[in-house]
């Protein structure tokens, strides 16, 4: 979780609608956050294996391992990693119980672009903050 003030932020974004991830990716790389996509939350714990993020953002409903599940093992992993939590179903109750298992912040879908960037950021100092 270290980063250089000049380098992008590293962000993991778990979602299982591909084209989502595919074109939150290209509007993010144009403003300085290096996306390294994940279609699963088994493919997320692979990645955080493999490579160190600042952030990750997280899908609340997948299929397989629910946004919960894999919050919970994030957690276990990095403890410091600030995650955002994603909602399409506009679901309180379960936004609040990622809140409870150690979620940075929440948003739910759809959401403006500005408001994401920003919480992205807030979370990214944050997670600098913990260091």
């Amino acid at each position: 979780m270290k980063s250089i003030p000049n380098e992008p932020i590293r962000l993991l974004l778990i979602d299982d609608e591909d084209a989502f991830v595919r074109v939150l990716t290209k509007r993010m790389a144009k403003r300085h956050i290096d996306v390294t996509p994940a279609f699963s939350g088994t493919e997320a714990l692979q990645r955080m294996r493999r490579a160190d993020f600042d952030v990750a953002m997280l899908d609340l409903k997948m299929e397989g391992m629910d946004g919960i599940e894999v919050l919970k093992i994030l957690k276990k992993m990095v403890p410091q990693l600030p995650v955002i939590m994603l909602t399409g179903h506009g679901c309180h109750v379960s936004a609040q119980d990622a809140i409870a298992n150690g979620a940075f912040d929440y948003l739910s879908k759809p959401y403006d672009f500005e408001d994401l960037l920003h919480k992205i950021r807030e979370a990214h100092q944050s997670g600098k903050d913990a260091l």
